[in-house]
């Protein structure tokens, strides 16, 4: 595959203003745009070059950096050339607007790392992991984003691959000699490189997984009668005061929003307004934006207070989850009880149908950590993060179609070899769609406009 079009043009750093602003450009034969830009000055590859920048008068639209990467040695493929100048953000539009008035069009959203991909500088997985360590939401998620970025991942499924191809063709060798198939798969035995094969897709899709957690984070929410303490726990999960606390029922009155890290994992925290009938025309809107977070949610922390216990307004809370939702019950106010703070699970059902019940004091923190421990238990989480890379949904779900395909080649019997080859087709094509051997045009239009401009 190759890359075809336009030259193309973004300004690449951040909106705003900052010291220093950066315009990338892609596509074949930059060299004349480089030296009308540079007032006739030709750049040399991979050394800077120290210019000012001019319109098409020969005036100084601005003074910086050239730098010029000659196809095929650069990120694109192609040629391409970083302009670095002042970071104000009007001087960066005049500047762009010089290289369009040059004949570059404006890059499309990841249009940069599509084209990479295209001329197999990076594979699509690979690519996939520019923009996850560019939104990567902690320390942990940024090194397993490199990770991926250096091929980690993207080896795995080669080594899975290769394999799979290495089985195919002892398979499909027996087509041509039907009466010695039996004796043949023996010989190579099939079976137990099939089991091997599952046996590696296994711990590749334990990696994944961890690495989607770490990638996506979950969703937690505050659920409960008002004034059961759902903002004070907010607060203290969050170590800061974003939410209000008053002994007043309906303080809340809109979902409150606040992101924390558990071991390296985003964990989106959403405080929702108390679910209760209402006449308050604008409580009743946060009311509703509550029940939506409540149906995203991953984990639901339904809160009790332990002195009025489920009445029958927390009952009619419970009553409105979803039965799916993972929930965990929360006794607050421990310091009040004078209980101690404790997780229980012993398999008995609490409130709203959870199977955790932990009791803390969001007021002193006593009981915090034991909260913290139970919400990476609930998604999954073993902790560290070494080896791991991270992975996207389509990533896990092109997994579970080999884990499959394996499965169902694995139930063929000797008399199905035919049956048992196109199996391990199938599987060898689910591999190919995570770095993109196999992948729809559509799906890479979908995967490259959710990039940033300028990537």
């Amino acid at each position: 595959m190759s890359a075809t079009g336009a030259a193309i043009a973004a300004i690449a750093t951040a909106p705003g203003r900052g010291g220093v602003g950066v315009i990338r450009l892609s596509g074949s034969n930059l060299l004349p745009l480089a030296r009308c830009i540079s007032g006739g000055k030709t750049p040399v590859p991979r050394t800077v070059l120290y210019t000012d920048f001019v319109d098409e008068n020969g005036q100084a639209i601005d003074s910086g950096l050239m730098l010029y990467f000659a196809a095929p040695a650069s990120f694109t493929g192609e040629d391409v050339l970083e302009l670095q100048g002042h970071g104000g953000p009007v001087v960066m539009q005049v500047l762009l607007s010089r290289c369009l008035q040059l004949g570059v069009r404006l890059a499309e959203p990841g249009e940069f790392t599509k084209r990479a991909f295209l001329n197999n500088k990076l594979d699509l997985a690979q690519a996939e992991s520019v923009a996850d360590l560019i939104d990567a939401s902690s320390r942990s998620a940024a090194r397993m984003a490199v990770r991926s970025l250096k091929g980690a991942f993207s080896q795995h499924i080669r080594v899975l691959t290769d394999d799979l191809i290495t089985l195919r063709m002892l398979v499909e060798a027996t087509l041509d000699f039907p009466e010695e198939e039996v004796d043949f798969l023996e010989a190579a035995d099939v079976r137990g490189r099939l089991a091997q094969l599952q046996g590696r897709l296994k711990t590749v899709l334990q990696s994944a997984e961890q690495g989607a957690i770490l990638r996506e984070g979950m969703s937690v929410v505050l659920v409960g009668a008002p004034n059961v303490g759902k903002s004070s726990l907010l607060n203290a999960l969050a170590g800061d005061e974003v939410a209000i606390v008053t002994d007043i029922a309906g303080t809340t009155r809109d979902a409150v929003r606040e992101q924390i890290t558990l071991d390296g994992v985003p964990v989106h925290i959403t405080d929702t307004a108390g679910l209760r009938d209402t006449d308050d025309v604008v409580e009743q809107i946060g009311i509703e934006r509550s029940r939506k977070a409540v149906g995203e949610a991953d984990v639901a922390l339904i809160l009790i207070d332990p002195a009025e216990g489920i009445n029958a307004k927390t009952q009619a809370i419970l009553n409105g989850l979803p039965p799916l939702l993972k929930k965990i019950e929360i006794r607050n106010k421990i310091d009040l009880s004078g209980e101690a703070a404790e997780t229980v699970s012993d398999g008995l059902k609490f409130a709203g149908g959870a199977d955790t019940l932990i009791k803390l004091s969001a007021k002193t923190g006593e009981g915090l950590n034991l909260l913290k421990q139970a919400l990476l238990d609930k998604i999954g989480w073993q902790g560290g993060d070494e080896g791991l890379f991270l992975a996207r949904r389509r990533h896990l779900a092109a997994l579970h179609e080999v884990e499959a395909e394996l499965e169902n080649a694995a139930l063929c019997g000797s008399g199905q070899i035919e049956l048992l080859a196109e199996h391990l087709r199938l599987a060898q094509a689910a591999c190919g769609e995570i770095t993109g051997e196999f992948t729809a045009d559509d799906l890479l239009g979908v995967i490259f406009s959710r990039f940033c401009i300028g990537k």
